[in-house]
């Protein structure tokens, strides 16, 4: 296939590509300020025309998201507080100055619920703050020992898995935000990533020796040191992505400290 993006290649790192929840079209965000937007045509046509970019002043991008309805683009930055709201109905950009409650130097990383209606940000500290999705304002604060490294909702929104910087799982309700388990994930000295598969059926975290665990959802909600069906060795350096295919069949994990570090499981 050509470069999804050749109509217009970045001028820094990548930090985002990501299809769009309906439409045929893939998003690039990243160091160079910028989100842009192209249709991904059929394979026998040499480029896939750029739909639009759009511009960040000074806001090199460290995560861009489609909301679930693919009518906003959710963007955080490097170094900001603040994030932005592209409504791509209306063509504006949005900027969120400032959530009430949130008090955080940086807004990073971030992840939006399955069925839409949330959007958990993670803070320093152990932090985690859950926002309403249509507001964008602050529903509740949850807190992990340690510090927070990489949270994933359960495909049905009902829960959040969140991994510590010190291997620790926690499992939290989100209607209560109460911590209903934690475990501890076998060998991690870091965590670093982790990821539901869409049939709930497994939990893989990712830790920084490169290894991948993986676990049936059931065996972590009820043991403290539960047993990983599987151990992934396959990278060498830190587990940085973890994801499960739409079918639960693949699992894909990736390092982004070495090359060509993408393996297929």
């Amino acid at each position: 296939c050509v470069p999804a993006n050749q109509e217009r290649f970045a001028n820094g790192k990548l930090v985002t590509v990501q299809f769009h929840p309906s439409a045929q079209v893939v998003m690039t965000a990243g160091h160079d300020r910028s989100i842009s937007l192209f249709q991904v045509k059929n394979f026998n046509l040499y480029y896939n025309p750029r739909i639009q970019s759009i511009y960040l002043e000074s806001f090199p991008v460290y995560k861009a998201c489609f909301s679930v309805d693919g009518e906003q683009v959710i963007a955080t930055g490097t170094h900001h507080r603040m994030f932005f709201v592209y409504d791509m109905m209306s063509g504006s950009i949005i900027p969120i100055q400032k959530v009430r409650g949130v008090e955080e130097r940086f807004l990073r990383s971030f992840e939006i619920s399955p069925d839409g209606s949330f959007m958990l940000v993670t803070g320093t500290s152990g932090y985690l703050y859950l926002l309403s999705m249509k507001t964008k304002e602050l529903i509740n604060t949850m807190k992990v020992n340690g510090r927070c490294t990489a949270s994933a909702f359960t495909p049905d929104s009902s829960k959040i898995y969140s991994y510590s910087k010190e291997g620790e799982v926690f499992i939290w309700d989100v209607r209560s935000r109460k911590c209903l388990h934690k475990f501890e994930d076998e060998g991690s000295l870091e965590g670093k990533c982790i990821a539901v598969s869409k049939n709930n059926q497994y939990v893989a975290c990712g830790s920084a020796s490169g290894v991948v665990n993986l676990y049936t959802t059931d065996v972590c909600l009820k043991e403290n040191h539960p047993k990983p069906v599987k151990a992934i060795m396959n990278l060498v350096t830190s587990a940085t992505c973890v994801t499960f295919n739409p079918t639960t069949e693949i699992l894909a994990v990736a390092s982004n400290e070495t090359d060509e570090a993408v393996k297929l499981v």
